[in-house]
This record gives C-alpha cells, sequence and structure tokens, in this order.
C-alpha cells in the first residue's frame, strides 16, 4: 500500500518542474526587469484614457505584468505595426481586465470582459491565451467593468489622441 508520503513526491517534483518550465519560458525582458512605457491619450466614444503605450515587443511582452492596479481612468494600449491576430494572455497580473481590440480605423473587433489573471502556480501553467474574432492594430487593457460602466460595444470607436 502507497504512503502518503510515496503518493505527494512525485506530485511535488511534477510542480517544481512545471514551474521551473514555466519560469523559464516568460522572455528575459519580461522578468522582474522595470520596463517603461511612454505615455498617451486616447477616447473611447467619449470616455478619455490616459494609456501607457506598449509599441515595442520588450513593452508588449512585459505588458501590465506585476502592476499592483490600474485606475479606472487609465490603460494600456499595445500598437502594432501591421494589422495581425494578437493574442493576449493574464500571465503574471494582478488583477482582472477587459480587453477590446480595435482595427487601424479605430473599430471595435472584439470584446473580452472580466478576465482572470494568472497568478497562482496552477494558474499559471493553465493560462490561455485570448484569441480575438478578427486582425487588429490596436488591444487596450483596462481595469475589469471598463466596458460594463462605459457602455461600450462593437459600435465603439477608438480615437488616439497622442500615442
Amino acid at each position: 500500500m502507497t504512503t502518503r508520503t510515496q503518493a505527494l513526491v512525485p506530485i511535488f517534483i511534477a510542480a517544481v518542474i512545471i514551474g521551473v518550465v514555466g519560469l523559464m519560458s516568460i522572455p528575459s525582458e519580461s522578468k522582474l526587469e522595470s520596463v517603461e512605457f511612454p505615455r498617451g491619450t486616447i477616447k473611447v466614444d467619449d470616455v478619455p484614457l490616459e494609456v501607457q503605450i506598449a509599441d515595442t515587443e520588450p513593452r508588449r511582452v512585459r505588458g501590465l505584468m506585476f502592476q499592483d492596479e490600474l485606475p479606472s481612468n487609465q490603460g494600456m494600449i499595445f500598437v502594432f505595426d501591421n494589422p495581425g491576430l494578437y493574442s493576449l494572455w493574464m500571465l503574471n497580473m494582478q488583477f482582472s481586465l477587459d480587453m477590446i481590440w480595435f482595427d487601424g480605423d479605430g473599430k471595435v473587433i472584439h470584446i473580452e470582459k472580466d478576465v482572470p489573471p494568472c497568478k497562482t502556480p496552477l494558474e499559471i501553467t493553465t493560462c490561455q491565451s485570448i484569441i480575438p474574432d478578427g486582425q487588429s492594430l490596436y488591444v487596450l487593457e483596462v481595469t475589469s467593468g471598463f466596458v460594463e460602466k462605459n457602455n461600450i460595444t462593437k459600435d465603439s470607436i477608438l480615437e488616439i489622441i497622442s500615442i
């Protein structure tokens, strides 16, 4: 008969291996290093937001990882060089987000509301990427509840004021 210790040792070893592999898979640019984000201003419909701009690969990889909060009048905008299918995930996030994908004309392509963070070891190993319905040029991350509070829909429009 297997003892409790004999049963738990393989599980513990597997958890350590999964954790190490998970940490090794995080690109070096995003590990606890300080990444500076330029700031800008946008509007979604008539709602102004101060945004952190993720317009380079290291900034896009880092995103909002490890930030403790995001005020409701702020966000992060991911800016890509060309339209494409850009997926996001919630690895090492500390709070839930609403995510909105926009095309080059500022039209909404896809909305995800109240996406939970992946911060526990189990959540990190099963953290899913969120894939939009179509190609986008911009992705906006805002605090969970922003979409509902401001009635953001597929008919909403992104206006870039300064980025």
